[in-house]
């Protein structure tokens, strides 16, 4: 009978959307980037031994991995209807048996053990030493799975891979296909977080206050410069994304991002953001030293974020609103231009309230889900209302350095009438005490860039400051 056969259901890929190997690596190394040094010693000793000695220095919450529904919803009607259920991966023992008790439905567990990488043609010898050739089922998902498909009997196929499924109903007609989305450039683009680059144009801050509107090398330079920080920028976003793939999958929104929802797979992050940061340095080579090494501070100071600096309380808030203000820095490099330091100082509490607002949002939805803290986080529920304070303080603070800039002797060299320029205050006192109203009210997303860049309101207040400067010049 069908129901005697034995179902053997792989796990990376086929049971839930990730891989282990590449997760386990960017646990430990979040843990301590030091292992690194460790990896080539390891890898010495087989594959098998690699994933052991992984495996045996990380924890992770099997609750949260991306599972595939399909694939759950079929292996529990299996064992329902009788079946012995198998775990059959080539990940390591001890993460797959973790993994087998939180789903609580495998009866056996075939997995690496340090000795023995049980893939491919060592797979399906061991499933046939134990159910005899044809005398199981096999569930896959990649073309490394053909070597076992053979010796089952019907192949269970969870992949988004047309080719791959189209290739086994060829030689398989009975075989159980669950076909998956595949979108992988455009998740690859998600990825990247491209809306996000709009914080980059603040690259040219520097050189618009100067009012070096005619000085063509200066803009190609500061040109270069956002193309750089860009290609930057999105390194670090998707390194981040690698180290912070479990506390992603405790959040309600950053849960569905590409790598935590398993949707882009780990390995494309670990190979695309040193490329990407490879490029950025190699067009930030292009502008000046100034810049470039404005470039490594700026990627250093985001890498202590991630790996640390985002753990410690009002330190991650900080290192956030440095992170805007760099990039102001980096363009007065690029465009060889100093920096003014009423823009430092109107850049610092501007950017120290809107990394508050993140931290607001992030903590609003917290205490609506009724938890008491953010996995990876240092922060509580309770700290909502004096992360608001400290906030809404350096929204106004920030407003009074613009309105003393403004009233300052040096405006006068650079405006014929910088009385207008007062129109300025007003219109972002508005705009910051909305968008702080809108964060109380739980209707802002967590990054007020997102937020600002799709509301029309702050659209109409940039251009109505815009228009102001244009006068005033």
């Amino acid at each position: 009978m069908v129901t005697a056969r034995p179902l053997c259901m792989d796990l990376d890929g086929t049971l839930h959307r990730s891989d282990m190997l590449y997760e386990s690596v960017c646990h430990l190394l979040k843990a301590n980037p030091l292992y690194l040094f460790c990896f080539p010693l390891w890898i010495l000793g087989g594959l098998a031994a690699f994933k052991r000695k992984v495996a045996e220095r990380i924890d992770f919450d099997p609750a949260v991995l991306p599972y595939i529904d399909e694939a759950l919803k079929f292996t529990a009607a299996a064992k329902a209807a009788g079946r012995r259920i198998v775990l059959a991966t080539a990940s390591d023992r001890l993460i797959a048996d973790k993994v087998a008790r939180h789903l609580g439905c495998f009866d056996e567990v075939i997995a690496s053990d340090g000795i023995t990488n049980y893939t491919g043609r060592v797979k399906a010898q061991c499933l046939v030493e134990k159910f005899g050739a044809q005398g199981f089922d096999y569930g896959g998902d990649r073309n490394k799975d053909l070597e076992i498909w053979p010796y089952g009997h019907t192949p269970v196929v969870v992949t988004a891979n047309r080719r791959l499924a189209a290739q086994v109903l060829k030689r398989w007609p009975e075989a159980q296909i669950f076909l998956q989305p595949s979108g992988v450039l455009e998740q690859f683009v998600r990825a990247l977080r491209t809306h996000q680059w709009v914080k980059n144009l603040l690259i040219f801050a520097p050189l618009i206050m100067a009012h070096h509107w005619r000085d063509s090398a200066a803009w190609l330079r500061v040109g270069l410069a956002f193309s750089a920080f860009c290609l930057t920028s999105s390194s670090v976003y998707v390194l981040n994304d690698l180290l912070d793939l479990e506390s992603d999958r405790h959040h309600r929104h950053k849960r569905d991002r590409p790598f935590a929802s398993g949707r882009l797979s780990v390995l494309v992050g670990m190979l695309s953001w040193p490329l990407l940061l490879a490029m950025g340095v190699l067009l930030g080579s292009l502008v000046n030293a100034g810049f470039l090494s404005a470039l490594f501070f700026y990627w250093a100071l985001t890498l202590c974020y991630s790996l640390k600096a985002k753990q410690i309380m009002v330190l991650d808030i900080c290192v956030l609103a440095s992170l805007y203000t760099m990039r102001v820095l980096a363009g007065g490099y690029a465009g060889e231009v100093v920096v003014s330091e009423w823009l430092l100082a109107f850049s610092m509490f501007m950017f120290f309230s809107l990394a508050c607002i993140k931290r607001f949002s992030e903590l609003y939805n917290l205490r609506k889900d009724n938890k008491e803290r953010i996995k990876g986080r240092a922060y509580r529920a309770s700290d909502l209302e004096q992360i608001s304070q400290f906030g809404s303080a350096s929204a106004y603070i920030s407003v009074l350095v613009l309105a003393l800039y403004v009233s300052s002797a040096e405006i006068r060299q650079l405006y014929s009438n910088p009385q207008v320029l007062w129109l300025v205050c007003p219109v972002l006192l508005y705009w910051l005490s909305r968008i702080w109203l809108i964060a109380h009210r739980g209707e802002l997303h967590e990054d007020p860039i997102v937020f600002a860049i799709s509301d029309l309101v702050s659209y109409i207040s940039g251009l109505l400051c815009l228009l102001v400067v244009i006068l005033a010049i």
